[in-house]
């Protein structure tokens, strides 16, 4: 009976890996085929006629190089500030005591829940008002704090005994040193797993990319792709396939690299 049950569960496990895993096998086999083909044959798997012309097209078309730097910088700034200001944030609420803790922390949390497009035109106007329009700033100044990461950081910090950071501080070192030297070690599965997904995240941002830059030389990917689709006909479908074939290799990468980190962070984190 329990072998019964788990051929059954592979079963299930098999059936949702074909249906996630077929629409990138249609999306990688399109970006291989003519225009004619991928609307003759589009659920076709196996090209009938390969070729690379898509990959060259769009290399003569866009400065493709320069749009994927532009991609890999802008995420790795929003990255890299969600990390240091949700460490030194959860640090501060974890082992800091000081009036409207609870307070200001609720603040941080609530900010969650608060729709992008509320704050989107605000933080369109301050990102004008400093001159930061078609920069990798002005795209990544609004995000450099998350209040999710905050959240995890600080969930995290819970698997590191108080009576070690006590014991440290009894000896007068520093904070910082605490931090760098304790810490940030302890936890650096979980940096590397919430880090991954905030690149992640970062790399397919779309809608606010869309409002700050205006110039294609400071196209983002998901910016370039939109030249590809139109919503009134006359897609490019290869074109469209073969820059979103390129747009996955570096998330797929990310995720097969850290994917230990990513699923013990979240094991360990009790979410299910």
């Amino acid at each position: 009976m329990n072998k019964l049950k788990e051929s059954g569960w592979h079963f299930l496990l098999i059936v949702i890996c074909l249906v996630l895993l077929l629409p990138v096998l249609f999306m990688i086999s399109n970006s291989f085929k003519t225009l004619q083909d991928s609307y003759h044959s589009m659920l076709q798997i196996i090209p009938a006629h390969p070729t690379l012309n898509n990959y060259l097209t769009l290399d003569k078309q866009i400065s493709l190089l320069r749009i994927i730097w532009n991609t890999f910088f802008m995420a790795t700034i929003v990255t890299i500030g969600k990390i240091v200001t949700g460490l030194l944030s959860a640090y501060a609420f974890k082992y800091f005591s000081f009036k409207g803790k609870k307070l200001i922390y609720f603040a941080f949390i609530s900010t969650i829940f608060v729709p992008f497009t509320v704050v989107m035109i605000p933080n369109f106007l301050v990102i004008s008002k400093l001159n930061l329009l078609n920069t990798a700033l002005g795209v990544a100044l609004p995000q450099l704090c998350d209040a999710t990461g905050i959240m995890l950081f600080l969930k995290a910090m819970d698997k590191i005994p108080n009576s070690l950071i006590e014991s440290v501080r009894i000896d007068d070192i520093p904070s910082y040193k605490i931090l760098k030297d304790i810490v940030v070690p302890i936890l650096r599965p979980n940096i590397i797993s919430i880090g991954a997904i905030f690149f992640i995240n970062s790399w397919n941002e779309y809608v606010w990319p869309t409002l700050i830059l205006k110039d294609k030389n400071s196209f983002t990917l998901p910016l370039a792709l939109q030249n590809y689709i139109s919503s009134e006909g006359g897609t490019n479908f290869p074109l469209a396939m073969a820059l979103s074939t390129i747009m996955i290799i570096v998330p797929l990468l990310i995720y097969l690299i850290f994917q230990r980190y990513i699923l013990n962070s979240i094991s360990s984190s009790g979410l299910k």
